[in-house]
């Protein structure tokens, strides 16, 4: 729209187009350590700060203010992310976890206050902002992520969440479409933790919570290691589910499908 945001240390300015020069129209001083990554839809801002995860904006045209009026409760390093819809925005931290956060569909990002506008600029030294963020879905991947996005691999194929590391893997997040889908993999994945442990003797859980819990989030690796059980042990499994081994593996195949 003919403007230009910038993250300057702890500062979100926005810019105008002059004739030689950029005009600053507004700015926010009120983030907690440094800006690294900054997205916007519509009047929202979504800034991912250093230190302090992520922060929501709202860009008051009327008398052209920025107010952060939604942060997280809980500190992430963030190094990139995108955003999913209004409310929700998934990213990624320096220790190789990926998240999602959600705000409550009934939080008001119209912030009021009638004793005076000083309030709107000290947020963080006030406690944070009204509304916090809530994590949908967490998830370590063991290596730093350093690109997220949102988008389809190919024609009719699901939107996904495609990332990659900085060691050069690319992975991908789908989101199940049914409850009934979320049982299976539940089942699949809990069975594959006994059945067929690492190497090294880690416990699966314990590794993909390695800094925060696993929270809502299935190792589709992990599953598709069903394959290389021993049919004793595929049948076992299988058994649990009223199917047959064959049709367990079909399923896990048309999941991968979906994506690609």
């Amino acid at each position: 729209q003919g403007r230009l945001l910038v993250g300057v240390g702890r500062t979100l300015r926005l810019y105008g187009y002059g004739k030689k020069k950029l005009l600053r129209k507004c700015e926010n001083t009120g983030f907690p350590r440094m800006i690294k990554c900054i997205y916007v839809q519509g009047e929202r801002i979504y800034v991912g700060d250093a230190m302090e995860s992520f922060l929501y904006v709202k860009y008051r045209r009327a008398d052209n203010r920025m107010i952060i009026f939604a942060d997280d409760s809980v500190p992430r390093l963030v190094t990139t992310g995108v955003v999913l819809d209004e409310d929700t925005v998934a990213g990624a931290d320096k220790f190789g976890n990926i998240f999602i956060l959600r705000l409550r569909p009934d939080a008001d990002d119209d912030v009021d206050n009638p004793t005076g506008q000083r309030i709107l600029w000290d947020v963080a030294a006030k406690g944070g902002a009204s509304n916090k963020l809530e994590c949908v879905d967490h998830f370590y991947v063991g290596a730093i992520v350093t690109g997220l996005r949102l988008c389809n691999l190919s024609a009719g194929s699901r939107p996904a969440i495609i990332y990659t590391t900085i060691h050069g893997a690319v992975g991908a997040l789908l989101p199940l479409a049914s409850k009934r889908d979320a049982d299976f993999f539940n089942y699949v994945e809990s069975n594959m933790r006994q059945e067929k442990p690492p190497l090294c003797g880690r416990e699966h859980m314990s590794y993909r919570s390695y800094y925060y819990p696993c929270k809502d989030c299935i190792d589709g690796d992990l599953c598709d290691q069903f394959a290389a059980l021993p049919a004793r042990k595929q049948r076992a499994i299988a058994g649990g589910l009223e199917m047959s081994p064959g049709e367990v593996v079909k399923k896990l195949e048309d999941v991968r499908a979906r994506l690609l």
